[in-house]
């Protein structure tokens, strides 16, 4: 590898790796303005969406200059791939966790409902997922990238169980039936976050093995 093109790859590290942290906190700030009922939380993590925009298109600008410029063959080639599909993960995670902010905004002008199932349980498996894919990336560990594909299922499982309950619950008191749909909604938006965590976790798998895990992931040994 030329020395210019070590240069490249290591400022685009660093761009990735900057956006992680900022995603990694909107997903924070989200699901503590939802449980909190914070609107001023809400707002802050809209506002941080354009800057999630800008960084996301930063990235995968210095992805194609680095494509063009240079004649990329094995690692190098499938960690460009790898980072322009993290890249876009990243900055969906980003439009999620404004969703959850503007369920929370919404929540906030309900009356205050006793949340018939763990919310925080379920925020907190998909956060560790997350924190845990990104930690693959930096370190490169596909042992650890496997491990989050394999929870992906227990996050699927808690958001039908959500269902369930928000379905029990409005045919009990139809009145709650906005905020309770409202707890389904941020369900949703988690397991979408899981999703995205698990892709993340599948591309490490791709750029440090060559192997591409999509559909198998749970079985990524295999």
């Amino acid at each position: 590898m030329s020395l210019h093109l070590q240069h490249e790859i290591e400022k685009l590290k660093k761009h990735l790796l900057s956006l992680c942290a900022i995603v990694e906190g909107q997903v924070r700030l989200a699901v503590q303005s939802f449980l909190e009922r914070n609107e001023g939380l809400a707002y802050e993590v809209e506002r941080q969406d354009g800057e999630i925009d800008r960084r996301e298109v930063k990235v995968e600008e210095e992805c194609l200059k680095i494509l063009a410029l240079h004649q990329l063959v094995a690692f190098d080639l499938r960690m460009i791939i790898a980072v322009l599909k993290i890249n876009n993960d990243l900055e969906r995670i980003g439009d999620l966790t404004v969703n959850i902010a503007h369920k929370a905004i919404a929540s906030a002008s309900e009356v205050q409902l006793e949340i018939p199932f763990d919310i925080a349980d379920m925020a907190d498996k998909t956060q560790t997922m997350l924190l845990d894919s990104i930690d693959a990336l930096v370190n490169m560990d596909t042992e650890l990238a496997k491990v989050v594909c394999t929870r992906d299922d227990e996050v699927d499982q808690l958001k039908h169980m959500v269902r369930i309950i928000v379905e029990e619950h409005i045919q009990r008191d139809i009145q709650q039936l906005r905020p309770l749909l409202l707890l389904l909604a941020v369900a949703r938006n988690l397991e979408r976050i899981a999703d995205c965590a698990t892709n993340i976790a599948e591309d490490v798998i791709y750029m440090t093995e060559g192997r591409i895990v999509r559909h198998t992931n749970k079985n990524p040994d295999k």
